[in-house]
């Protein structure tokens, strides 16, 4: 397992793309920095981005590495090593790197620029790793869908609709729920529906603890109000650790039964 995460690791750290994707970040960090001293603003606005686009390039760049290493695999598989090494492996290689290129765009101007200071170190490292988190899962859920579908373009077509499903549509069907059912007490089916989609927990895990309450939203205010700061950051951060581990879960059942 260990020698196919390093020939992963080291192939996907050579890639054009990943290094365009790391570079990405650099300007970004180091354009918001020049920008602005305030560390508060730059630590917001790099969450905006970051937990919107992190999932969707873990991925799109998941799958299309997935799709681009069958032969690879294949290989693998005829040699006396179990699916379960292999895939967790290969999928430890992605989800490493891809963790790796964020780290290095965002942590490392922003640790250089020495604007961080003691207030702010949890506040931008929970940002980081709500990012983080968002990569590895939906890069997990790239392998899901990529075992279950052979057929490229309607992977890439099903990878591209669970991004934006999660990133805009779900809070557009949550909204109207919401206005259409005004008139009942919809807390807890509120807080039920937000800990059914990722990218809402991360944002409000990290507003939370931003203690800006203008933008946490009414799902925010709810699980701020019922469950407390101290309590909802424990409580996100495990469904969040649940949202791992079922999508890689999934892929492993997938990859054992699946016939390359």
């Amino acid at each position: 397992m260990l020698k196919i995460f390093k020939y992963t690791f080291f192939d996907l750290i050579r890639n054009r793309w990943l290094i365009i994707y790391t570079a990405f970040y650099l300007a970004l960090t180091v354009g918001l920095l020049f920008l602005t001293t305030d560390i508060t603003k730059v630590i917001v606005s790099i969450s905006n981005v970051t937990l919107i686009l992190a999932p969707l390039i873990g991925i799109l760049y998941g799958i299309m590495y997935y799709y681009s290493s069958i032969d690879f695999l294949t290989f693998l598989l005829a040699q006396p090593l179990s699916r379960r090494t292999i895939f967790t492996g290969f999928s430890l290689g992605i989800a490493v790197s891809l963790s790796l290129s964020l780290f290095v765009g965002l942590g490392l101007p922003i640790l250089l620029s020495g604007m961080l200071d003691a207030s702010h170190v949890f506040i931008f490292f929970l940002v980081l790793a709500m990012s983080i988190l968002l990569t590895i899962i939906f890069a997990f859920f790239s392998f899901v869908i990529g075992l279950r579908n052979s057929n490229r373009i309607k992977g890439f077509g099903l990878a591209i609709f669970l991004w934006l499903f999660f990133a805009v549509i779900y809070d557009g069907l949550f909204l109207l729920l919401l206005l259409f059912f005004k008139d009942y007490p919809l807390e807890k089916l509120t807080i039920g529906l937000t800990f059914a989609n990722p990218i809402d927990l991360a944002r409000i895990l990290v507003l939370m603890n931003l203690d800006i309450s203008a933008m946490m939203g009414y799902t925010g205010a709810v699980l701020e109000a019922f469950l407390g700061k101290a309590k909802g950051t424990i409580i996100i951060g495990c469904v969040l650790a649940l949202w791992v581990a079922v999508p890689y879960l999934r892929a492993l059942s997938l990859a054992s039964k699946k016939d390359f």
